[in-house]
């Protein structure tokens, strides 16, 4: 379970703690209440029927204290035929139809409490009451503590992942800046020695390899300079680009691994930086070559659309377990024993941040192979 559990499992976990302790709390309170309320309602039903049942020369003063006391709770008294007789704290202000209201009311109070019935020589009444406005607040009140939480929350996660992925672009930028820093000088060097080798004619083959390897070593250290950049998007062929990228990986591939080009045009114009664009689609396939045991196929197609293009990179390795998806894109996350798990993370990079498209996992399964999807809007 230790894969599913991070920083915001545990900030949840701690707000629904105090939600739920809140809710808790705050139902108590508010059942306390409403016994509480029932009590004054059977105190002023008391007073109403000592009102009324007095005689000419009976003092009624406490008994009428207690029923003018009651500011808060809403009543409403019936008749045995459940007419409305009267009504107190009830807002009727502003209200044109107030039989209506109070029609409304008496059905709400109904289905909140039984009636409490008030006999009298003649005949019997009924009072139906409802909630206090304080006692109403209080049941709203864990909803609107939750809605606050949640929107706390909400913005600490919000303003958590910002300065995460600011410090993630930092790290990238300055990686790649020192990277392409520390090749310069040894790249300087092998290159002063590769000319003095082509004008000594030592082994002109084995120098034209070499020098091939020494072009391609000056490239890796073009792109990695160009991260943190803008760089110039420039109209090409995307079939040709993606061709020459196959051929190249083919050479360095294992023997039974075989690495191929579908397309379904022959000429694809995109704006794209190349340079980074060949990178991609590298680290793509070696993250294939890495997952397969030596031997395997390896799929590039393409697919043109009036709006956009879309570019898979299928292989038949061993697949992404479900729970490992979300996280091959971190910085820093690999499964490899060498490497620093940065490839993944700066082609993402490189395709939504400079070339506006997008990089996914597009679909896994393990032990049958990994299909990663580029998608190129025009």
């Amino acid at each position: 379970m230790r894969q599913y559990i991070n920083w915001k499992s545990y900030l949840i976990v701690i707000a629904l703690a105090i939600v739920t302790a809140t809710l808790f709390y705050t139902n108590r309170l508010a059942r306390n209440l409403g016994i509480e309320e029932k009590r004054r309602v059977e105190q002023v039903v008391a007073g109403i029927k000592a009102i009324s049942n007095a005689r000419p020369d009976q003092d009624v003063s406490f008994a009428g204290a207690i029923v003018d006391q009651n500011t808060t709770i809403p009543m409403i008294i019936t008749d045995e035929g459940g007419k409305i007789i009267d009504s107190k704290n009830i807002d009727t202000r502003n209200v044109t139809d107030v039989q209506k209201l109070l029609k409304k009311k008496l059905e709400e109070f109904k289905a909140d409490h039984p009636p409490i019935e008030l006999d009298y020589q003649l005949g019997k009444n009924y009072i139906y009451y409802g909630e206090s406005f304080l006692l109403t607040r209080l049941r709203y009140f864990p909803y609107v503590q939750l809605t606050i939480i949640v929107l706390f929350l909400l913005v600490v996660l919000i303003a958590l992942s910002t300065a995460h992925r600011s410090m993630q672009n930092q790290v990238w930028v300055g990686l790649s800046k020192e990277t392409a820093h520390q090749l310069g000088t040894p790249l300087s060097s092998i290159e002063a020695w590769m000319e003095l080798l082509k004008e000594h004619s030592v082994n002109d083959e084995a120098v034209t390899e070499m020098q091939k390897d020494l072009d391609r070593l000056k490239l890796v250290a073009d792109r990695f300079s160009k991260v943190g950049s803008s760089p110039q998007l420039v109209e090409e062929n995307l079939v040709d680009r993606l061709q020459n990228m196959v051929d190249y990986m083919q050479k360095r591939a294992p023997q039974k691994v075989s690495i191929s080009l579908q397309t379904n045009k022959k000429i694809i114009p995109v704006n794209i930086s190349g340079p980074l664009f060949d990178w991609v689609i590298e680290n793509l396939i070696r993250n294939a070559l890495d997952a397969m045991a030596g031997k395997g196929a390896i799929e590039v197609r393409v697919l043109d659309q009036p709006h956009t293009v879309y570019i898979d990179v299928c292989d038949t390795g061993k697949g992404i377990p479900r729970h490992q998806v979300k996280k091959i894109f971190n910085p820093g996350y690999t499964t490899k024993k060498r490497g620093w798990g940065l490839g993944l993370s700066l082609s993402k990079r490189i395709v939504e941040k400079y070339h506006h498209g997008s990089l996914f996992v597009k679909h896994s399964e393990v032990d049958k192979g990994t299909t990663f999807r580029i998608i190129l809007r025009r």
